[in-house]
C-alpha cells in the first residue's frame, strides 16, 4: 500500500501536537488537520464518492485546502486541483475532461464555480466551502462543507491504494492547446517529495510562506507535500502581495520560500524592501520560469540566501533538476538531476548532439507522470522510447549542469504560469470583427512574458484594442487574456497559410527596438 496522505498521517502520529498550518490567526496542529481530514473522507464517502473516483478542488491557499486535498486521498479518490482563476466554460471543461464526480469550491468563487458545475454532465455534487460566520446563501443544489463534516467521526480508515494508482491529475497542455490532465500517481507525488525535502535539505524545525498557489504542482510538491512529510509548518498567503509577504516572513519566522521570478522581482523592488530583514530565510528555491541572473544575485547580495532554481514540468511531479547553492549562478542553468531522475539532451532523432550543442531535453524516472488522462496517443508521442519530451531546447556542460537555452513550443509563460496562445486566438477568432489572430509572448521586466495579441480585421469591420481585451477578458482567466492588440493588414505565413511565430515575434522584437 503507498498513499500520499500518508504524509500527513506519519507526521501526526509523530507528533501531533505540532503546528502544522497558520492563517494569520487560524493555527492547525498536525492533530487538528489530520482529523478534519478524516472527516472529510467520510463526508465524500457518504456522497458516494468511490476509489478511484475524480474530486476537484477550487481553493485559494487557505487550510481546507490541504484538508479536501489529503481527505480526497484517505477516500481513495483522485485530486483534480483548478486554477482559481478559471471562468465558468474552463471550470466545466476540466469538470467534464477529468470525469470529476464532485466539486469542492471557496464560497468566494461560487458564481463561476456553480455557472462551471451546471454545464458539466459528469459532475454530480458541489460543495462550499464557506469562512467562518459566514450568511452568503448559497445556490440550490449547494451543500456547505462544514455542514457535511459536522457529524464525521475524527478517524477514518484510509483507502488502501498502490504506489502506481492515481493519486492527482494536474492539467497541462501542450501545441494543441487543450487544456490535458497529467495522472501522477501515489508514488511520483510521494517520492518527489521525499527527494526535494533531501535535496533542499529542509527539515522539520523550518517554516514554509507558502505563496505558490496549492492547485500548482510546484505548490504542492515543494511546500505542502514536502512540509508535511517532514512535519514541518506551513503558512498560507492565500494571494501574493510584496507587503503581505514580508509581514508574514517577519512575524511567523519563515525559514523557507519557494515562488516564482515574478514573485522575486516585486519583493526586490518594493519601494520599502529594505526595511524587512529577511536574513532569516535560509533555503529559497525559484521554479516555473527561467529566473534571471540579476534578480538572483541581487537577492543573495541583499538577503545573504542562494536562490535555488529547480526545472520541471507538470508531467515530472514537478522537480527533475536543481541549482545548488555553492554553485556559481549563470543565466539559463537548472543545475543536475535530482536522485532516480535521469535527463538527456537529445536531436530530433532521438540521439546525443555533440557535446555543447543544443536539444529537447528529455527525462526519465520516478517523477515521470503515467500518462495523459484519456489521451494514449499524446502520452505515446511525448513518451518516445521511454523518456518523456519536454519540449524545451537545452544543453548540458562539460561539468554534467544543464541548461535551459529556449521552448519548442510556443507556450507563454507568464508570472510562472502557462499559457496557451491557441486557446486565446480561438477566443479572439470568435469575435465577429476578427479574420485572423496570433498570440505571442513579449518581454516583460517583471513578469517574464507579457501576452500580445496580433489580429487582423474582417473587411468593413472595426473594434477597439479595449474592446477586445474586455471581450477575452470576460472568457478567460485573468492570467490568459492578453494585455495589448496589435492590428495588421497580415500576418506572415507559410506557403501553406501556416502562421510564422517566430518571424512574427522578430518583427514585434525589431520594432520595438
Amino acid at each position: 500500500m503507498l498513499n500520499l496522505a500518508l504524509l500527513l498521517e506519519q507526521s501526526s502520529a509523530r507528533d501531533p501536537h505540532k503546528l502544522a498550518v497558520m492563517l494569520d490567526e487560524e493555527q492547525l496542529t498536525y492533530a487538528d488537520l489530520n482529523a478534519a481530514a478524516n472527516r472529510v473522507a467520510s463526508a465524500l464517502v457518504q456522497l458516494g464518492v468511490q476509489p478511484g473516483d475524480k474530486v476537484a478542488l477550487l481553493l485559494p491557499n487557505i487550510p481546507q485546502f490541504p484538508i479536501c486535498y489529503y481527505g480526497i486521498l484517505k477516500a481513495g479518490a483522485v485530486v483534480v486541483p483548478l486554477n482559481i482563476l478559471f471562468k465558468h466554460n474552463e471550470i466545466a471543461y476540466h469538470l467534464e475532461d477529468s470525469d470529476a464526480v464532485v466539486l469542492i469550491a471557496w464560497e468566494h468563487l461560487m458564481g463561476e464555480a456553480t455557472a462551471g458545475f451546471h454545464q458539466s454532465e459528469t459532475c454530480k455534487q458541489i460543495v462550499l466551502v464557506q469562512s467562518p460566520g459566514s450568511t452568503q446563501p448559497l445556490p440550490y443544489g449547494a451543500q456547505p462543507l462544514h455542514e457535511l463534516v459536522a457529524d464525521q467521526p475524527p478517524r477514518f480508515d484510509t483507502v488502501q491504494t498502490m504506489p502506481d494508482d492515481t493519486a492527482v491529475i494536474l492539467y497541462t497542455s501542450g501545441t494543441t492547446g487543450r487544456p490535458r490532465g497529467a495522472e501522477l500517481t501515489h508514488f511520483n507525488m510521494f517520492f518527489n517529495a521525499l527527494v526535494s525535502a533531501t535535496a533542499l535539505d529542509i527539515t522539520e524545525n523550518d517554516v514554509g510562506l507558502v505563496a505558490l498557489p496549492l492547485f500548482h504542482a510546484l505548490g504542492q510538491t515543494c511546500m505542502m507535500n514536502l512540509c508535511f512529510y517532514l512535519g514541518a509548518t506551513i503558512t498560507l498567503l492565500p494571494h501574493f502581495e510584496p507587503t503581505r509577504a514580508f509581514e508574514i516572513i517577519t512575524r511567523d519566522r519563515v525559514t523557507y520560500f519557494a515562488g516564482v521570478p515574478t514573485m522575486y522581482f516585486y519583493l526586490l523592488h518594493h519601494p520599502e524592501a529594505e526595511a524587512y530583514d529577511l536574513r532569516g530565510l535560509r533555503r529559497c528555491i525559484s521554479g516555473g520560469a527561467a529566473l534571471p541572473l540579476e534578480i538572483m544575485q541581487t537577492f543573495k547580495q541583499r538577503n545573504g540566501v542562494t536562490i535555488q532554481e529547480c526545472y520541471g514540468l507538470s508531467e515530472t511531479s514537478p522537480v527533475a533538476t536543481l541549482n545548488y547553492p555553492d554553485e556559481e549562478a549563470r543565466a539559463g542553468r537548472i543545475g543536475s538531476p535530482v536522485w532516480g531522475v535521469e535527463l538527456r539532451v537529445v536531436d530530433p532523432a532521438g540521439q546525443p548532439p555533440a557535446p555543447g550543442d543544443l536539444g529537447e531535453l528529455v527525462i526519465r524516472g520516478h517523477n515521470v507522470m503515467k500518462g495523459y488522462y484519456k489521451r494514449p496517443e499524446a502520452t505515446a508521442e511525448v513518451m518516445r522510447g521511454g523518456w518523456l519530451h519536454t519540449g524545451d531546447l537545452g544543453r548540458m556542460d562539460a561539468t554534467g549542469s544543464f541548461y535551459i537555452v529556449d521552448r519548442l513550443k510556443d507556450v507563454i509563460i507568464r508570472g510562472g504560469m502557462n499559457v496557451y496562445p491557441r486557446e486565446i486566438e480561438e477566443v479572439l477568432q470568435g469575435h465577429p470583427a476578427i479574420a485572423e489572430a496570433a498570440v505571442i509572448g513579449v518581454p516583460h521586466p517583471a513578469l517574464g512574458e507579457e501576452i500580445l495579441a496580433v489580429v487582423v480585421l474582417r473587411r468593413d469591420q472595426a473594434v477597439s484594442a479595449e474592446a477586445l481585451i474586455n471581450y477575452c477578458a470576460e472568457r478567460l482567466a485573468t492570467f490568459k487574456y492578453p494585455r495589448s492588440i496589435e492590428f495588421r493588414d497580415a500576418l506572415p505565413k507559410t506557403v501553406t497559410g501556416k502562421i510564422l511565430k517566430h518571424e512574427l515575434k522578430a518583427q514585434v522584437r525589431a520594432v520595438a527596438g
